[in-house]
């Protein structure tokens, strides 16, 4: 078993992005050589089972601004089986860590967790994303209560649900009272 760290992924395709150009491959996306995107499916994809064991590998990429358009964030997220996405907006309410969690994935969640985590885990989600969606109409006082019960839950439970993603860097947490919960928040 081996633990991969890279830091960061997007240093290494600013280096790869040199030789390329150095070597006169043209530049393609936001000036990055074809090369560049040949190549991180290879370095990518060697992490995971194989017949001696196993590589987790955990890579950092690093984006400008909300990172739309960044072709190595867009790659990375197409290949990888999961990702982790920090905001700077959540950072900013002094909220750590300070994981978006409607913008972070993982594929391989539904075949390592129990149902009553996966389904506890779907409806946090989709409570989050029903406040991020009223948001707006709460801060400016037009949301009115009553009109949809899920939206009514999302903003009743907030804090409790912020409260849940929160975690200090002296906390420990046990994964099973986590999950447990998590479950009481979505019940």
């Amino acid at each position: 078993r081996v633990a991969l760290m890279l830091d960061s992924l997007t240093r290494f395709c600013r280096a790869m992005r040199e030789i390329g150009l150095a070597a006169g491959e043209p530049p393609t996306r936001r000036g990055f050589p074809p090369s560049v995107f040949g190549m991180l499916p290879g370095l990518l994809e060697r992490a995971g089972m194989g017949e001696r064991g196993s590589i987790t590998a955990f890579y950092t990429v690093l984006v400008e601004g909300d990172g739309t358009g960044d072709p190595i964030a867009e790659e990375s997220r197409g290949i990888l089986d999961g990702h982790v996405i920090l905001s700077r907006a959540i950072a900013a309410r002094s909220h750590f860590p300070a994981i978006d969690v409607l913008q972070s994935r993982s594929r391989v969640m539904d075949a390592v967790v129990s149902g009553t985590h996966r389904k506890a885990a779907s409806i946090f989600r989709e409570l989050l994303s029903r406040y991020a969606e009223t948001e707006f109409l709460i801060n400016v006082g037009e949301y009115k209560p009553g009109g949809d019960p899920l939206t009514d839950r999302a903003v009743a439970s907030i804090d409790e649900l912020r409260e849940f993603l929160r975690q200090s860097e002296d906390d420990a947490s046990d994964f099973e009272e986590t999950v447990a919960w998590m479950s009481r928040l979505t019940a």
